[in-house]
């Protein structure tokens, strides 16, 4: 995969704090709504196994921060256009992020980069903030090993419903200019807009 088996994911920069009370669909899930320009993508967030990554979502979620914001890249896997990841969020800007929160590794929550999993991008562990990806396809080289437990991304949820909009995005045309050179070929053009994200009954 081009840069998908890197820590390039972009990483935006800050968050952690209380949020309500979870509910959800089934016990310990929060479902929410991600509304797109191209469509809804609905997930199931796992507050049970994943709860500080959740939490961190959600206070975006509740105070509409992604409200506008961008889906900007999709990546790729080399050899195989219909595997890769999509990834959106806030892009660091430092009006709307809040601080980092501690890293979740998937031997801590048992979750697994999976296809239709929702992770969040950092940099490196304990940097993640605003920004999130979705697989597509199983990409294994995002968990963390018994060798490198804090390596990895934190994944906290999964799509139930809307993959075929997760796709089409992934299909999307990518040659807007980046200065990330190992992101060259992979920023969406145009990018596209998260019209909102919503808990959902």
């Amino acid at each position: 995969m081009r840069s998908t088996n890197r820590r390039t994911l972009i990483a935006a920069g800050l968050v952690l704090a209380a949020t309500p009370a979870f509910a959800g669909p089934d016990a310990g899930l929060v479902r929410v709504a991600l509304k797109t320009a191209k469509g809804v993508i609905t997930l199931d967030l796992n507050a049970a196994k994943a709860p500080i990554t959740t939490k961190n979502f959600l206070r975006y979620v509740d105070t509409r921060r992604y409200d506008g914001a961008k889906i900007y890249r999709a990546s790729r896997a080399d050899g195989d256009p219909n595997i890769g990841v999509i990834e959106g969020g806030l892009q660091g800007d430092p009006a709307k992020v809040f601080k980092p929160i501690p890293f979740e590794s998937t031997l801590k929550t048992g979750l697994t980069h999976v296809d239709g999993t929702i992770a969040m991008a950092s940099a490196r562990p304990g940097t993640a903030t605003a920004d999130f990806f979705i697989c597509v396809g199983p990409q294994p080289s995002f968990d963390a090993t018994p060798a490198a437990p804090e390596s990895g991304f934190a994944a906290f949820g999964q799509v139930v419903d809307g993959m075929d909009v997760v796709r089409a995005i992934l299909a999307s045309r990518t040659d807007l200019p980046t200065k990330f050179k190992a992101m060259k070929g992979e920023m969406l053009n145009p990018p596209v807009t998260i019209v909102s994200i919503r808990r959902s009954s």
